[in-house]
């Protein structure tokens, strides 16, 4: 046996739940690693809704899209606290799955950063809407100021969250050196 990594042990819990036709969410859309990832999972059938608050990850990201011919994403320069406000409410018990990478947009500008209080407002919309059985991926970077004060909101959160209503998993690493990310996975029941 061979531990996943954070990254793929992500990206399995994704595959995990998703099936073409679905709708997943791209709560911090980046580069549009993960937005690629979840439309190829949903298929032509399905769609990915992305969000960043940052022109250059929707840039980067539109480019990617365009790259791998991707056509059934909807890309929003919108905070992640918006996505109630944006999934028509009949595409609600479609959401199977999202997921958020938390901190600041790699090779970008590092005063710009998730923040606690908009991330929780995702997670109590996304599963909210959410189908059961959805799951949302939060991958936590936590190796920055503002990162350390996000995780502890986060681990609070979800620490209290009723077990009637989700699973909730933490995957990480323990004995790495400088703050690895580690995973909180929230599987609705």
């Amino acid at each position: 046996m061979k531990l996943l990594g954070i990254l793929p042990f992500a990206r399995f819990l994704l595959e995990q739940a998703l099936k073409p036709g679905d709708i997943a969410i791209d709560c911090t859309i980046g580069k549009g690693n993960d937005t690629v990832f979840l439309a190829n999972l949903v298929g032509e059938t399905g769609h990915v809704y992305g969000f960043d608050i940052q022109k250059e990850a929707i840039s980067f990201t539109t480019e990617r899209l365009l790259k791998h011919q991707i056509n059934d994403v909807s890309l929003y320069q919108l905070g992640h606290e918006n996505v109630g406000a944006i999934v028509p409410v009949q595409e609600h018990h479609r959401v199977r799955a999202a997921i958020f990478n938390l901190g600041y947009l790699p090779g970008g500008d590092k005063s710009v950063v998730t923040k606690p209080e908009s991330t929780i407002t995702a997670i109590k919309g996304l599963f909210k809407m959410m189908a059961s059985g959805g799951i949302i991926v939060l991958v936590i970077y936590h190796g920055h100021e503002e990162g350390k004060k996000e995780k502890e909101s986060i681990d609070l959160f979800v620490e209290n969250f009723s077990q009637q209503e989700a699973h909730i998993l933490s995957y990480q690493f323990i004995n790495q050196a400088n703050n690895p990310p580690y995973i909180v996975a929230i599987e609705k029941r």
